[in-house]
């Protein structure tokens, strides 16, 4: 069923085949749309900073540690590893936790079937897994149900954190971009900066429905003029206020600074550490394009210029110590500075797409893992699995960024929280970075230990510092990342126990002989959706696996009745873009005359709610090509009529129930409700639609 035409690896095989001209077009779009939370980040780094009397030592220091944060977590960790450790190309904390995995045995759902690339018939995986015998630390995560819990809540707090940091990149971006209109203009009031704030917001939020390809194509240009005006000026600023700048890149200067300033060194970490401000969105972005344009745009484009721009800016501060309050406008040269503040101004307001296309491919990670509430995800490119867009999301993350311009009402406090979620991410994205390079890359331990050392005491520093604005606005980003793992927990505990259930009340293929034999078999045809898969080819063979829900046992209990054609429907969704027609759909007999099995595989683009004659005449068409035998009676039960049936199950919460549970699943069933149904829009008719009610018991 699965073949080498499913390989999961089709989009990025295809994408290395693309002329090297394809990939810079496709490195010339990420500008718009990866990058611009981080090439920005010279507007706020110096103003952010708390200086007293500076001098030009402290500057030194200053631009050594932004020079060695931007080579080592932006070069080393991101563009030489991190960015290898995807998840069919897609990117990000939860992509990680994914690709664990589908590796090992550490997954918390057993109801959740996840397709390794050896099910879909994948032969040269991205990265291929060493087979060698488990490491110990394999070992003991798959024997360690609190390990694999602490796993699953490292991931959710990342994929939290990194929303959180999707709130306030727009909304920071965008007040300080409008609050440049009050230097020029005093009687620009505040809340008139406010208001203009939160509408350009509303306009750019209303903008993602378009999908990143269009959105890429309208903010790369604004982009693109930004990345490379201003390290001009930085080499200009260089050559007149202090040619000897890059002499700061020794790392003793660092250690000067730190001996010089000591704690108040320190403190100044939490300023520094916005000059890596949007690099995470570099990894989480990867699905909506690819690692080779992701790595050609930061390299010869992203990194010199914020290398070049922040030497620029270092170099006038020398010079002119006291003005590190407004170190970007001020080393703009006068003739240029009116064309400068413009495209400063759409800038920043176009970098906060960065992180809401990362929010988006984080939330369908997550949903299609099943560790969040399902809402609608839409693949806005039928080339490009990873470019995706969620109503519920894009609007959720629209008002709350609206309510943090509108509450907090000063782009200072919003900036203190703004450290605090961008170096969160970056530590839980290298200790995860760490298990996949020794589960699953099979890297010598000596290895790793080089590359998570260094960077687990630079991130720790860093996380220390960032922590003392908790108080100052930083407590926003916890607060959002709170609600959103409350809101993960109770989705995943309810899933948890009703995978437990259904586990302990499974209909196996012999007690399904049993049930249809005392059945009363009734004209017509049904289409009972399962959520296990019932056929899996191996070693070119098929065979029988899985199980039914109780789902089924209960119908014929009550109903005391079965279609004399039932199919059992799995519908299979793979991250291929289209899954050839031979391959589409595959049926079995599963032994009593009538009843069968049937999977159908889809992708992202994939018409499958538009077939011409809808979903059932898809699977009678199969039937009667795979049974010919048994074709005449598919047929006459296709005519008698259709019905498409579904289970409905909600948990039984009495008396008996702890009150850890009846507070779990209580809140569990408020989210069941309200989410999305699981099925796809397969256009159905109404009249033929049947759902089956059954309570668990909690």
């Amino acid at each position: 069923m699965a073949t080498a035409s499913m390989d999961v690896e089709a989009g990025r095989k295809g994408s290395d085949r693309k002329g090297f001209y394809q990939e810079l077009i496709l490195a010339y779009k990420t500008l718009g749309v990866v990058f611009g939370g981080l090439v920005t980040s010279p507007l706020y780094v110096y103003p952010s900073m708390n200086l007293t009397n500076p001098t030009e030592e402290d500057y030194l220091g200053l631009y050594s540690i932004m020079f060695w944060t931007l080579t080592l977590i932006g070069v080393v960790k991101y563009i030489c590893i991190a960015l290898n450790a995807d998840d069919h190309g897609e990117g990000g904390t939860f992509a990680m936790y994914s690709l664990l995995c589908q590796h090992a045995n550490i997954g918390i759902l057993p109801s959740k079937k996840i397709y390794t690339e050896e099910e879909q018939g994948s032969t040269a995986p991205a990265r291929a897994a060493v087979p060698r015998r488990p490491s110990k630390l394999r070992s003991f995560i798959e024997r360690s149900l609190t390990a694999r819990r602490l796993l699953l809540m490292t991931a959710i707090l990342g994929m939290c954190m990194l929303i959180g940091d999707g709130i306030l990149t727009p909304a920071i971006s965008v007040m300080s971009a409008i609050d440049g209109l009050r230097g020029p203009f005093p009687s620009v009031s505040k809340p008139t900066v406010e208001g203009l704030s939160a509408a350009i917001l509303i306009g750019l939020f209303l903008l993602q429905k378009y999908g990143t390809s269009k959105v890429s194509f309208m903010f790369s240009p604004i982009m693109a003029a930004w990345t490379f005006t201003t390290p001009v000026i930085g080499v200009y600023s260089i050559w007149r206020y202090y040619p000897g700048i890059f002499k700061a890149i020794s790392p003793h200067y660092i250690v000067r600074f730190f001996v010089a300033n000591q704690k108040r060194g320190w403190q100044l970490l939490g300023g520094t550490v916005l000059c890596i401000t949007g690099a995470e969105a570099m990894f989480a972005d990867l699905g909506h394009f690819s690692k080779r344009s992701i790595q050609i745009a930061f390299l010869s484009g992203v990194y010199p210029s914020l290398v070049l721009t922040y030497a620029g800016q270092t170099a006038y501060l020398i010079t002119h110590a006291g003005d590190f309050a407004d170190g970007f406008y001020k080393f703009v040269p006068r003739p240029v500075y009116w064309p400068m503040f413009a495209i400063a101004t759409a800038a920043a307001i176009v970098a906060s797409q960065s992180l809401i296309s990362a929010t988006f491919s984080v939330v369908k990670q997550s949903v299609a893992l099943d560790y969040f509430p399902r809402v609608t995800v839409v693949h806005t490119s039928r080339g490009k699995e990873g470019e995706v867009y969620s109503p519920e999301a894009n609007y959720l993350l629209m008002l709350l960024c609206v309510g943090a311009v509108v509450g907090f009402g000063d782009g200072k406090d919003i900036g203190n929280a703004f450290g605090v979620v961008v170096i969160m991410v970056m530590l839980i994205t290298t200790v995860l970075l760490s298990l996949v390079m020794l589960i699953i890359w099979g890297t010598h331990s000596a290895l790793v230990a080089l590359y998570l050392v260094p960077f687990l005491l630079l991130e720790g520093t860093y996380v220390s510092a960032v922590c003392t604005k908790i108080v100052k606005g930083g407590w926003l980003p916890f607060a959002v990342s709170l609600v959103l793992a409350l809101v993960m927990f109770g989705w995943y505990y309810g899933r948890q126990r009703k995978a437990e259930y259904e586990m302990a009340n499974k209909v196996t293929l012999e007690r399904l002989g049993e049930l249809v034999v005392g059945a009363h078999r009734v004209p017509g045809l049904c289409l009972f959706y399962n959520s296990m898969q019932l056929i899996q080819e191996e070693e070119g063979e098929e065979k029988q696996v899985g199980w039914l829900t109780p789902v089924l046992a209960h119908y014929i209990r009550n109903v005391r009745s079965l279609h004399r054609v039932t199919v059992f429907l799995t519908l299979r969704y793979l991250l291929v873009a289209k899954v050839d027609v031979k391959d589409r759909v595959a049926v079995r007999r599963l032994g009593p005359r009538g009843v069968y099995a049937c999977t159908v595989q889809y992708g992202y683009a994939d018409p499958l709610g538009e077939e011409e004659d809808g979903l059932a005449e898809l699977v009678v068409r199969a039937l009667r090509g795979h049974l010919e035998e048994e074709a005449e009676e598919v047929e006459e039960a296709r005519k008698a009529g259709v019905v498409h049936v579904r289970g409905k199950t909600r948990f039984h919460v009495t008396g008996d129930t702890g009150f850890f549970d009846r507070v779990l699943l209580g809140f569990y069933e408020i989210l069941h409700g309200a989410c999305r149904s699981a099925l796809p829009a397969l256009g159905i008719p109404l009249q033929q639609r049947v759902e089956i009610g059954m309570l668990y018991k909690a």
